[in-house]
């Protein structure tokens, strides 16, 4: 049997008025970093909450201090392009999901660890969170639809300025520049008090909501297309960015660590 890098919750509907799917990326001893397997899970978790009609959103956090280091790194080192699909599959399961999703950033987002916090509709960022793209310092090119979410969650400048500078973000400046709803000092507790607006309301309406905000951000345009489609124009440079002897250098110093 598989171990159970995520975990799957739900609230009780007396706690805030109905259901919450509450989604645990689980492997604290390597910061939550992303596996095939993992990934695999995540989408499996995201589909088990649609499929319950009780449930009217999902919350996404990180075992203890870290929210998700990003790709393993022994992962990312082997992987072709479809291997990185399988890397991007949870989050951009997360990203597809029919529910409401808040993202609880218990920590650091690093990487893949970004994506999928920016996959999620809102983020409430706790005391440790860092949002850090660090896919350049890494010596590669951003993927999973990374240059679109960011740009779309803050801006070109500072998309540019943390994809090309390596600006970071901790939890005030993730507000300031409105890659986080709020700040707060037990993230997770305050995602779910915010699903309890979803949980509370009629499911159809809940999900028809999301989808009409989703067809009208961008008329003419759907929002998963959008993001597939950005995320297809990384996929071929960031394969073959990890394939080059500059990557594979830094990926064996940061192994011998």
């Amino acid at each position: 049997m598989s171990p159970e890098l995520v975990r799957y919750d739900l609230t009780e509907p007396s706690e805030i008025g109905g259901r919450v799917a509450v989604v645990t990326v689980n492997d604290p001893d390597r910061r939550n970093a992303v596996t095939d397997a993992m990934s695999a899970q995540l989408r499996a978790a995201v589909e088990r909450a649609e499929s319950d009609q009780a449930v009217h959103a999902l919350v996404v956090t990180g075992a203890c201090t870290a929210f998700c280091a990003g790709a393993d790194l022994s992962a990312l080192g082997a992987a072709a392009e479809d291997g990185l699909l399988r890397i991007y599959d949870g989050f951009m399961a997360i990203a597809g999901c029919a529910l409401p999703t808040i993202a609880a950033v218990n920590g650091a987002a690093v990487g893949a660890g970004l994506n999928l916090a920016l996959a999620a509709d809102v983020r409430i960022a706790g005391p440790r969170a860092l949002f850090d793209a660090r896919f350049q310092k890494l010596g590669i090119h951003p993927g999973g639809g990374a240059t679109w979410m960011l740009q779309r969650a803050v801006g070109p400048q500072a998309a540019r300025a943390a994809l090309l500078f390596g600006m970071r973000f901790d939890a005030d400046a993730a507000v300031a520049h409105g890659l986080a709803l709020r700040t707060a000092d037990d993230a997770l507790a305050d995602a779910l008090q915010l699903a309890g607006g979803p949980a509370a309301a009629p499911r159809e309406v809940v999900l028809a909501t999301k989808a009409s905000m989703r067809a009208t951000c961008q008329p003419g345009a759907a929002e998963a297309d959008l993001h597939d489609a950005a995320m297809r124009i990384e996929l071929g440079p960031q394969a073959r960015s990890i394939q080059s002897p500059e990557f594979q250098d830094r990926l064996r110093s940061a192994t011998r660590r």
